[in-house]
């Protein structure tokens, strides 16, 4: 997989595809004759709501670049699992049903998916696998580069904690169904092994935050609620979770505590310093991009697609999948404003509420 190096600024997220010569033109310099007009069917189908930007970021998003690329001819059908594989394959298997030109997945288990997959194949539709690469002869892939949101989120955690006398950790780390999970642990385990000790280390199922917040519970009661010196929580909603057990256990002075998606209750506890850090990933950036290839791909903009896709990645069953990998940023309480804020994920207003004024006032929120 190529690495791309973590963004540092908020302007730096856009991936500047725009601007090449490929895009937003005529795809002259191309052979292929496009196979379809503006009247492109779009299946999206995401994996759950527990986290909130399926439904609040990507899908809407995405719907709305379809629109304009398509000069609002465009179709998009949106299904969302609820976290439930056999739900998402009826899901797929209705958009195969009902002829989709394009289907761009996240899947809920990859693995459990590929059957779908390889049927879209056969019924001659194109499959993108969007933020989790899903199993089978997926056409393309977009998403953060998820080992390097791992090594972001260890390598945070390392300095909150420091290494001297190796600190006792947990690790809450996501659903093992979920192959990004496995790719996020691993760029924390760079950063951490051998720096400190990984007292209790959790796959937490469907990422629930109530199981996290369970597994939690458990891990305070073997090691002692004074003896955890940090925890990677692998993204904001088991991060909840995880502060939840830490409060019903009697601890007032929370560890450092990692998370991922910059939700917005994740924001107001960086603020509230209940929260170390998240993990903010540009949806736009990767929801309008996915559109761009749906529409590329069923169009047979074969230079706007090559340009959309000059990344390789492997799965278990497919080597060399073309694929985009999109940057991130540590999001912690000094860059709130100069990312979440600038890119107009939130405004100041959702949130500086009454609970917050203090704190934003303090981290220079107005």
């Amino acid at each position: 997989m190529r690495r791309i190096a973590i963004a540092v600024a908020a302007s730096t997220l856009s991936l500047p595809l725009a601007g090449c010569g490929a895009l937003g033109g005529s795809d002259g310099g191309s052979s292929a004759t496009p196979s379809k007009g503006n009247d492109v069917k779009v299946g999206l189908l995401l994996p759950e709501t527990a986290n909130t930007r399926y439904d609040k970021f990507d899908a809407p998003i995405f719907k709305s670049k379809v629109a304009e690329l398509t000069d609002k001819q465009g179709v998009v059908e949106y299904a969302n699992a609820g976290a439930s594989a056999t739900k998402q394959a009826e899901q797929m298997q209705q958009m195969i049903d009902d002829k989709m030109d394009v289907i761009v997945l996240d899947a809920v288990d990859a693995h459990a998916i590929a059957e779908q997959v390889r049927k879209a194949r056969t019924a001659g539709i194109s499959v993108i696998a969007y933020d989790r690469l899903a199993e089978g002869p997926i056409d393309a892939y977009i998403s953060f580069d998820n080992e390097l949101v791992g090594e972001v989120q260890g390598r945070s955690l390392l300095e909150a904690v420091g290494s001297t006398g190796s600190p006792k950790i947990v690790m809450m780390n996501g659903s093992s169904t979920d192959p990004n999970a496995k790719q996020f642990k691993e760029g924390a385990l760079a950063q951490l092994t051998g720096k400190v000790t990984i007292a209790k280390s959790y796959d937490t199922k469907d990422w629930k935050p109530e199981i996290a917040q369970a597994q939690m519970t458990e891990a305070i009661a073997a090691i002692g609620r004074d003896g955890i010196a940090g925890v990677y929580a692998a993204n904001d909603g088991m991060a909840g979770g995880v502060i939840k057990a830490l409060h019903a256990a009697g601890v007032t002075k929370l560890p450092p505590i990692t998370g991922q998606d910059a939700e917005l209750d994740a924001v107001q506890r960086i603020l509230a310093d209940e929260q170390y850090m998240s993990v903010y990933k540009s949806y736009p950036t990767e929801a309008e991009n996915a559109a761009e290839m749906a529409v590329a791909k069923v169009q047979g903009k074969d230079i706007q697609f090559d340009s959309l896709t000059r990344d390789k990645v492997n799965s278990p069953t497919a080597k060399n999948i073309p694929a985009q990998l999109v940057p991130v940023v540590a999001l912690t309480k000094s860059n709130i404003k100069d990312t979440v804020v600038a890119d107009g994920i939130y405004k100041t207003s959702e949130i500086c509420t009454a609970s917050y004024k203090t704190a934003c006032a303090a981290a220079g929120l107005k």
